[in-house]
């Protein structure tokens, strides 16, 4: 079944081109021009990824973004805005997007972060869940849990995790890791996000942080998940 996508922008024009261009590429493409004509669509169905516009007429898209990732964390979601100063970038993807573009734009380029995005949420293994010593990883319910107990954990602490898990016993480098869950290498310091969500996620696995045992760190090459 091909990837059904939800593109919300208040631009008619932009709506139509993206429809047209993304539907060339095999995508379903729903679209709404106003924040309650997409709730109205998400009612009915969760779409695989969002393309937000952020400006609507009844609604601020940053907002919105947060508001998406309380009840559907795990849907993708690409920020589309004509502001291109990097704290707008910066303030897009804290507020949860998954990635962001730039108006005008090349639909080569928005299909190419579209592929990326999908790929980023779909199970990096063949199974539907998996088991590494007490914590279970089920990919189809996107759930880890800990001994039984579920874990909270942000779409992007998912992605790494499930990442880390896929190359289980490999030494990661941190560039390597930032390639293939992050994207703009010109927002951040990505050494020390990195190194952060790895602190997180070791609090949120691990039974002791302090002396990990299922994230490692590799001196002078970055992490690895235990075999």
């Amino acid at each position: 079944m091909n990837n059904r996508i939800l593109a919300v922008d208040d631009d008619a024009d932009i709506l139509k081109v993206l429809k047209a261009n993304l539907e060339l590429h095999n995508y379903q493409v729903d679209t709404a021009d106003t924040w309650q004509k997409a709730r109205e669509v998400l009612a009915l169905s969760v779409p695989d990824l969002i393309i937000l516009d952020i400006m609507l007429p009844d609604g601020d898209g940053m907002e919105i973004c947060r508001e998406l990732r309380k009840d559907m964390a795990e849907v993708p979601i690409i920020m589309l805005t004509a502001k291109d100063k990097i704290s707008d970038k910066v303030m897009g993807l804290e507020s949860g997007a998954d990635d962001y573009v730039v108006k005008p734009f090349e639909t080569l380029e928005l299909v190419a972060r579209i592929k990326a995005c999908l790929r980023r949420v779909k199970s990096p293994l063949n199974e539907e869940q998996i088991e590494v010593g007490n914590m279970k990883i089920d990919y189809k319910k996107r759930l880890v849990s800990v001994s039984g107990h579920n874990i909270d954990l942000t779409p992007k602490e998912y992605h790494l995790l499930c990442f880390l898990v896929s190359h289980r016993g490999e030494a990661l480098s941190r560039e390597t890791i930032r390639k293939n869950i992050w994207k703009d290498s010109h927002i951040y310091s990505w050494s020390r996000v990195i190194d952060v969500h790895i602190q997180h996620l070791r609090q949120k696995i691990e039974k002791d942080p302090a002396k990990p045992e299922y994230i490692i760190t590799v001196s002078g090459a970055g992490y690895r998940f235990m075999d």
